[in-house]
């Protein structure tokens, strides 16, 4: 689905000579004409031998350890998007002269001399797989592999840094690339015009003499840890014709890892889902209507009447909770939460977020968050005021302020860490006050307007009164205590979204292409209709328990796959990583808890917005006296 949106709307851009997305324009060039090539920072790739990722540090291209040749006019950083920055993205100019269909072999890049100190720095950043990114006209240079549960070729982003134990002649021994042989698949317009629609790298290593010719011959090149080693940069490119066009170029880079098991995690989270809505169906249109042709069938001439199940606590059901301007706090942020995540989806379905554009993603969601502020605003201030609360001005400055400048706060601490370890994700000052002023001076503003509507609109409307003494609560069954009903209502909405999590927190931290927004879009659905499934019926359970302090509770239920998500997140860290340094370790133990955070606060304001709903419905269709 992603791949027809995004080939469709390059399409449509190539057919078109006045208008074309951002990012999506060709650029035709003529015969030995020169090809820009941008070098990207190195990145931490899943290692071939072990399958497990060793970092979560970048680092920029142009780091003097690594004594990369550079520019003869000086380096130069590229323009990038907002997203792009936030995403680790450092790009600049290269010295490699590439000329349209000219091939050329064993040019000599510069020669380098690499002390004892950095040599140790080479070798430890080849332990750790990193691996080295370039954009040729745009497109990621990659390394050609196959995928074996599916038997198809695709292109992998990146080409590995040097190679570490992979070498039968120097097991266990790092052996660094200096010599890069690159293929380029081109286009023809017409006789004269020729476009870029594939990238690939063969790096190899060859230890020849500074000072001599190259000849791109010889045994593997391994840095010494005790002297000085000299040694050149070389490369060769080679032109291949090739009958892609450019408008589905990504189709190669855009690989889909296990498309089987993305419709079995799919068409079994859809299952789940039938069986929810069926229960509750069963639940509420039986069981609730049984109930209430029952009550209402009663005789309310009798002096003495004997209310039971959950009609005993009609006059508590809306009492206001504890702390309600903390509940509506955070469903107001959980609102935003899945307002931002809705729309992208939608642009991503689209086909708007093209991966030509690098950062669309993200810059996208950091503007859908802004804006949606206004949509928290909103929700919080009805929320408050429906439970009752007076200071909605308060309650509007705690909704634009209090997370938001918890999660930057929790950023700028995950970013001094980076920072110390030279990354080049650590996201620059210039940056930071970027999106603090998108903060301050568009959120907040769009928060406060929303509250005033909210306060305009007022307390939504209950069905029944609140009594002035609160009744007793007689002791309830264990599983519905909030911490136990937390685990139980989070494990089926976690298990719809297992498999497509996995394939995330790969893309996320493994930093590799992700583009199955389809499955993304279908999986969230999914999940947001079996959270609010499973919410309404721990909230029947409990009101059936004569417990009418549900606020807290589903919220609660609703958020509990938060937990399961962190019970996986360490589950993934054991299995699926092998982090060398604390630095990384606690990147991504700080990553992790963020995203349980917000998946918390999305699915606790889909859970308690579901069961308000609910639970309205039902004392709205009983007869009080």
């Amino acid at each position: 689905m992603p791949r027809l949106s995004i080939a469709v709307s390059l399409l449509l851009s190539s057919a078109a000579s006045a208008f074309y997305l951002p990012g999506a324009a060709p650029k035709d060039y003529k015969e030995g004409q020169n090809v820009p090539v941008h070098v990207n920072r190195l990145n931490p790739m899943v290692s071939a031998v072990e399958s497990k990722l060793k970092s979560m540090i970048n680092y920029d291209y142009y780091n003097p350890a690594f004594h990369f040749c550079q520019p003869a006019d000086g380096i130069k950083r590229q323009p990038e998007s907002l997203g792009s920055i936030l995403f680790g993205d450092r790009i600049f100019n290269s010295p490699y002269e590439i000329q349209m269909v000219k091939n050329s072999s064993c040019l000599k890049l510069c020669d380098a001399e690499v002390p004892p100190e950095d040599a140790i720095f080479i070798n430890d950043r080849i332990r750790e797989d990193q691996a080295i990114n370039w954009l040729v006209d745009g497109l990621p240079a990659a390394e050609l592999k196959k995928d074996e549960k599916s038997d198809t070729i695709f292109y992998d982003i990146g080409f590995e840094l040097g190679d570490d134990g992979d070498d039968e002649r120097f097991p266990e021994t790092p052996v660094l690339h200096n010599h890069y042989d690159i293929l380029i698949d081109y286009h023809t317009v017409d006789h004269i015009h020729y476009r870029v629609v594939g990238v690939l790298v063969w790096p190899k290593s060859f230890e020849t003499s500074a000072d001599s010719t190259p000849t791109c011959e010889g045994k593997p090149l391994i840095l010494s840890e005790k002297v000085s080693n000299k040694f050149p940069w070389t490369y060769s490119v080679a032109w291949r014709e090739s009958s892609t066009p450019w408008a589905t170029r990504w189709d190669n880079y855009l690989h889909i890892f296990d498309e089987r098991i993305h419709w079995f995690s799919l068409v079994n989270s859809i299952v789940i889902v039938v069986f929810l809505c069926v229960m509750v169906s069963m639940i509420l249109l039986r069981t609730v209507a049984r109930d209430i042709n029952r009550y209402n069938a009663m005789d309310m001439s009798d002096d003495v009447q004997e209310d039971f199940g959950w009609k005993l606590v009609h006059g508590e059901v809306f009492r206001s909770p504890r702390w309600p301007q903390a509940l509506s706090v955070l469903v107001g942020n959980g609102a935003q939460l899945v307002a931002m995540t809705g729309i992208t989806l939608v642009f991503a379905l689209a086909g708007f977020l093209s991966p030509s554009n690098r950062g669309s993603l993200a810059t996208v969601m950091l503007i859908f968050w802004t804006l949606s502020g206004s949509i928290a605003g909103y929700v919080s201030s009805r929320v408050y005021v429906s439970l009752g609360g007076v200071n909605w001005s308060g309650n509007a400055f705690y909704t634009a302020t209090v997370l938001p400048a918890f999660i930057f706060a929790f950023m700028f601490l995950i970013n001094l860490f980076l920072i110390g370890s030279e990354s080049a994700g650590a996201v620059p000052f210039g940056t930071i006050l970027v999106v603090l002023l998108l903060w301050i001076l568009i959120s907040v503003p769009l928060t406060v307007l929303g509250a005033i509507f909210g306060k305009k609109h007022g307390a939504v409307s209950h069905p029944v009164r609140v009594n002035q003494i609160p009744r007793q609560i007689p002791p309830g069954p264990s599983y519905l205590n909030p911490q136990w009903a937390s685990l139980l209502g989070g494990i089926l909405p976690f298990g719809a979204a297992f498999v497509e999590l996995y394939f995330t927190l790969s893309s996320l931290f493994a930093s590799r292409a992700y583009y199955a927004f389809g499955f993304v879009a279908l999986t969230a659905g999914v999940v947001a209709l079996t959270t609010a499934t499973v919410t309404i019926l721990f909230s029947y359970f409990i009101l059936c328990a004569e417990e009418y302090r549900w606020h807290w509770r589903a919220f609660l239920v609703g958020g509990g796959s938060a937990a399961w998500l962190l019970v996986y997140g360490v589950y993934y860290w054991v299995t699926q990583l092998r982090l060398g340094s604390f630095a990384s370790t606690v990147v991504y133990f700080g990553y992790l808890f963020l995203l349980a955070l917000l998946d918390f606060l999305v699915t606790g304001s889909i859970g308690f917005l579901a069961s308000y709903w609910a639970i309205r419905r039902l004392y709205s269709a009983i007869r009080i006296d």
